[in-house]
């Protein structure tokens, strides 16, 4: 069984523990960790768990609201971390200490009970990843942080049983927001971030490839409202709006099955 539960999504700061197991082995990915050392550990005490269960650190690229703490916990704890050859050389390539893995597209990722596979997405990053959960029954999919879904990305969701994707924007509260015109064009621009309208599109392409369950995730506290992800994520999945669960920043999502 995979379970994830996100510890908080937006601007702010990311991460997600992905959980696969069952009694007596328990495998813990943590997917991101955009927040300072202290509110993760807060936030993980919140999820039952500790720093140490973690197994593994998945870095999705080098924005500081997705690595945040990452290398100060992974040589506290001695925990491996992933993240592709661009993202570090984005990040000025520090030293982690011999725990720097490499992740490409569409190499599968072995971690405990978990088998992960990256795949690269459209975003002004220097070489974006975003990534697929399995444990052989059921597969999650992660996919934020993107200006639009290339058939790459499609592929690659297919057969997702559930999706945390991001809601970033409404269009028309970005384009009433006062955010300078550089920043609007970024965030609405094919680099940027997705739309609600743009996360249903994803959602009613993968629903006929197996997707069962989605959480919007990455919503922009300026720009975008929970009322509003809901509704166009459930018009697309042809259910109701209290079937969509939402990520926020502050406390992310409750524990959820995949």
């Amino acid at each position: 069984m995979i379970r994830f539960k996100s510890l908080g999504s937006g601007s702010t700061g990311n991460a997600t523990v992905v959980q696969a197991g069952g009694p007596g082995r328990v495998t813990h990915l943590l997917v991101d960790c955009g927040l300072g050392i202290r509110q993760l550990e807060t936030r993980l005490a919140r999820a039952g768990m500790l720093a140490e269960q973690i197994d593994a650190i998945f870095i999705t690229h080098e924005h500081s609201d997705h690595v945040g703490c990452a290398r100060q916990l992974a040589l506290r704890e001695r925990i491996p971390v992933w993240m592709s050859h661009g993202t570090y050389s984005a990040l000025g390539k520090p030293d982690f200490e011999g725990l720097l893995r490499i992740a490409c597209d569409e190499v599968d990722i072995p971690i405990g009970d978990l088998e992960v596979l990256p795949f690269t997405v459209p975003h002004d990053a220097r070489e974006p990843l975003q990534l697929t959960c399995t444990d052989g029954n059921r597969r999650l999919g992660v996919a934020t942080d993107m200006g639009h879904a290339s058939s790459h990305v499609l592929d690659q969701l297919a057969g997702c049983d559930t999706l945390l994707l991001e809601c970033n924007h409404d269009p028309d509260l970005l384009a009433a927001s006062g955010y300078p015109p550089f920043l609007k064009r970024r965030v609405a621009g094919a680099w940027g971030h997705l739309a609600n309208s743009a996360a249903a599109a994803i959602a009613a392409a993968l629903q006929p490839r197996g997707l069962k369950q989605v959480v919007a995730a990455h919503l922009s506290e300026q720009n975008n409202r929970p009322d509003l992800a809901r509704s166009a994520l459930a018009a697309a999945l042809g259910c109701g709006p209290a079937d969509i669960y939402v990520a926020d920043a502050g406390s992310g999502c409750d524990w959820l099955t995949a």
